[in-house]
């Protein structure tokens, strides 16, 4: 198995970090979310790669330095599951258990619908399929807890306010980081931050129903009680999007940082999906 450090979607070049066993017969992608990178699945991936799985962590669209495209349409969700599915058509893998966290796990609600062929597994960790998270925000208690996705929308105003690197991080740390997990992703996202926040910006012009299409793959979610960001309400949709056996689990205590908080956890939770579909 040829080892990738990078991979090609069009003109934009992607870092990846690949590892785990060689012979490997099942492989894990893992999606990172705002405003983090892989750096942050270290932990997890290093619990699977010891469970005889190869993972796959890039750094997506807007964090590679050579795939920060400029103008909010490059960031449509489309975009970013072409990405996805150009790094899994690049590593031989042939399909993957696709695993993401916030945005990431946008992204792989999204790829398990649209690229199913690509995909064995789905595992949205705090953010739960994006028509469940909709649903919630016109018809449940989430619009409120999301208030900075409008807010996000200002043109240079987050750049400003979020460059600083202390001041970003001190932001995270308000929303259950820890000190140093939010000292690691401002000093990573805080000099390029145009590119993560155009994930949101783009948001008005994804394509008209894209985000709804139902997934027909084995699907697990993973949610905590401490999440500032997502609840309860947005998860518990998820079985009307969710074609296949589907399980919700809930750590107890835990923030929305649940790749950073809780990676054995996790980690073995990802491990059971997989074994479940081999």
């Amino acid at each position: 198995m040829t080892r990738l450090t990078a991979f090609t979607h069009g003109s934009l070049r992607f870092d990846v970090t690949d590892a785990g066993p060689a012979d490997a017969d099942e492989t894990v992608l893992l999606l990172h979310g705002f405003p983090q990178t892989s750096v942050s699945w270290g932990p997890v991936a290093a619990r699977l790669q010891e469970a005889g799985l190869r993972t796959l962590a890039p750094d997506q669209r807007g964090y590679s330095p050579g795939a920060r495209p400029d103008g909010r349409r490059a960031y449509r969700v489309e975009n970013l599951v072409a990405d996805a599915a150009a790094l899994v058509e690049s590593s031989g893998a042939g399909s993957v258990h696709v695993v993401g966290h916030d945005w990431g796990a946008v992204v792989a609600w999204a790829l398990a619908a649209h690229r199913p062929e690509l995909v064995r597994t789905v595992t949205g960790v705090s953010v739960p399929h994006p028509a469940a998270f909709l649903r919630a925000m016109y018809a449940g208690p989430q619009l409120p807890h999301s208030w900075y996705m409008g807010m996000f929308q200002l043109p240079r105003v987050p750049e400003l306010l979020l460059g600083d690197e202390q001041r970003f991080a001190a932001v995270l740390r308000r929303t259950g980081a820890t000190a140093e997990h939010a000292a690691r992703d401002a000093a990573a996202v805080s000099p390029h931050l145009t590119g993560p926040l155009n994930w949101y910006r783009a948001l008005p012009f994804a394509s008209p129903g894209y985000t709804a299409r139902p997934v027909q793959r084995p699907a697990l979610q993973v949610w905590s009680d401490g999440d500032g960001f997502i609840t309860r309400a947005a998860v518990g949709h998820n079985p009307r999007y969710v074609d296949a056996p589907y399980r919700l689990e809930v750590l107890d205590g835990v923030s929305h940082w649940i790749p950073d908080e809780a990676p054995e956890e996790l980690a073995a939770m990802i491990r059971t999906q997989v074994a479940a579909a081999a």
